[in-house]
């Protein structure tokens, strides 16, 4: 039944070169996941970049072995027309600060938009429904989930360019590195802390009622939550609203592979006993106030103005993954775990999970008694998908990476944008160097020194075995993984730089933090004492 991996081959999906997206996906996708992600994406790509005039336009996606890739395409230097109008854009995107009507319009139209959308279909009553009616919401699912993805790429340029231009002339007028040019920034994305408020209400309950873990001894956590929920106080009504706010998010990742809040129980009965140590962000004003101390006197007013550009759009990066394709992510995961429960029952497929690694249609027509794959074929995709290791990915396929243009030649506005989009995708994206041997450095991103037990965490079900002052080791986290900080210490990760998404949570919330270790996950032990040291991004295992 089981492929054996080693003949498997991996080729290059197209002329070019393509990068494997280690950060966001170090696993393979599942069919139905890369079908709703595949011209979603893309569309959303290309409709920022035109807007704040990039000659970036977007990056393809593919899948090899189920592993995702891209390859990044450029606007046609031949289309002169296309050209001009670029240019056009990029002037009025930089002198108009477009990001910031940009943030604006997220806030009035897409935001509110989006959680009406996403509310209405999680509330559905998809157990009750008829195979039809099921089959209308299953499709519902994957093309809300669609439109979420391609509401989430739109945004994705005004979320980092305003942050790119801070960063890129931060650095060039004051020498500091990375970290202590982010650190201002702290405090400005308060998404970023998962469910902030609700959490503080549960916490203020808790603190009002005198209610404790030792209320709830010889339960088991499902039971536990089960309790808090069914309480007819204040108390219950914050559980209840707090459950409501991340229940259906994805936990970690971006697949309907990887699992909902609201299918961890453990991970939320600790985050709401945690939730009465809840920080709060400080020392961002001094942070902000060395390195304006290192600008030249002639450039602070303009570096007044990036730096509060980049901390009023700061909170977009994580807003438009949790209120989009997270949750809707979500969404369409309930729904898939449904066609798999009712298949399952019917005998079609071994388990639920193995409906998750179905095609839409293929999901579609085995609802139907019409069709799909065999039981065999779907266990063996759903065991690749578990199993299959990311160095099985080579890091590119096709002709080797190129250097990126040089930037002389075009217009000012083109050149400041393009060179601020480089800046911001080298800290999204660009590990530390490898430290030699069993050494541990990485990037850091969030000061402080930690001692801990380290909690190896290769996928987002792991969560439920974090336990309250664990170091959270991990290959990468996306947006939804904020819900387990109130148990957090420190985190260390494999991938990722100074904008990456554990980075900004490890900044909002206050807790130490190393990234693009790159290796992190191979050599530390789950379970190992380890100090994490967030000032010099080194990990020693104690």
């Amino acid at each position: 039944m089981t492929r054996n991996p080693s003949i498997r081959t991996y080729e290059p999906p197209g002329p070019g070169t393509w990068e494997q997206d280690a950060t966001h996906c170090p696993r393979p996708l599942t069919p139905f996941m890369f079908e709703t992600f595949r011209e979603a994406f893309p569309k959303g790509f290309r409709e920022g970049t035109a807007r704040y005039g990039l000659l970036f336009s977007h990056l393809e996606p593919a899948t090899v072995n189920g592993f995702l890739y891209y390859r990044p395409t450029m606007v046609d230097p031949s289309d002169e027309q296309e050209i001009g109008r670029r240019f056009e854009a990029a002037r009025t995107a930089l002198e108009s600060r477009l990001w910031l009507k940009d943030l604006e319009r997220w806030d009035t139209e897409y935001k509110p938009d989006s959680i009406r959308r996403n509310r209405e279909l999680e509330t559905a009553p998809i157990r009750e429904m008829d195979r039809e009616a099921f089959i209308a919401h299953l499709t519902a699912a994957k093309d809300n989930a669609a439109e979420m993805i391609y509401r989430h790429h739109i945004f994705t340029i005004p979320a980092i360019l305003a942050t790119g231009l801070y960063l890129a002339y931060a650095t060039e007028w004051t020498g500091l590195d990375a970290g202590a040019i982010m650190a201002p920034l702290k405090g400005s994305s308060k998404v970023s802390l998962g469910a902030h408020d609700e959490l503080a209400a549960v916490a203020a309950a808790l603190s009002e009622t005198g209610v404790g873990p030792k209320d709830y001894s010889g339960l088991s956590a499902q039971e536990t939550l089960d309790a808090l929920l069914s309480r007819q106080d204040r108390l219950g009504s914050a559980v209840r609203t707090y459950i409501q706010a991340v229940g259906f998010r994805l936990a970690g990742g971006y697949d309907v592979a990887d699992p909902c809040v609201i299918e961890m129980p453990e991970m939320l009965v600790g985050a709401i006993w945690a939730s009465t140590s809840q920080r709060t962000p400080s020392g961002t004003e001094e942070a902000a106030a060395r390195v304006r101390e290192a600008v030249p006197d002639r450039h602070r007013s303009r570096f007044d103005e990036f730096l509060s550009d980049a901390r009023q759009v700061n909170r977009l990066r994580d807003e438009r993954g949790i209120h989009n394709d997270i949750w809707g992510t979500g969404i369409a995961r309930r729904a898939v775990l449904e066609a798999g429960r009712r298949l399952a029952g019917a005998g079609r497929i071994e388990t639920s999970e193995n409906a998750i690694d179905a095609t839409f249609a293929e999901q579609v027509a085995m609802l139907r008694g019409s069709g799909g794959p065999a039981k065999e074929e779907l266990q063996e995709r759903t065991l690749w998908r578990r199993t299959a290791p990311l160095t099985e990915a080579p890091p590119f396929l096709g002709v080797p990476p190129a250097p990126p243009p040089p930037l002389d030649g075009l217009p000012p506005h083109v050149a400041e944008a393009m060179r601020a989009l480089g800046a911001a995708m080298g800290e999204l994206f660009m590990p530390a160097p490898e430290a030699p041997g069993t050494t541990i450095a990485g990037k850091p991103v969030s000061p402080g020194v930690y001692t801990g037990d380290a909690r190896l965490v290769k996928h987002p079900e792991e969560f439920k075995r974090l336990t309250k002052g664990d170091v959270l080791v991990t290959t990468s986290t996306s947006a939804a993984f904020n819900v387990v900080l109130p148990l957090l210490g420190a985190i260390v990760t494999d991938r990722g730089g100074q904008l990456s998404h554990a980075a900004i949570v490890a900044r909002e919330y206050g807790i130490p933090a190393v990234v693009g270790t790159l290796k992190a996950t191979s050599v530390i032990p789950d379970g190992a004492r380890i100090r994490v040291d967030g000032n010099s991004g080194r990990v020693e295992v104690l």
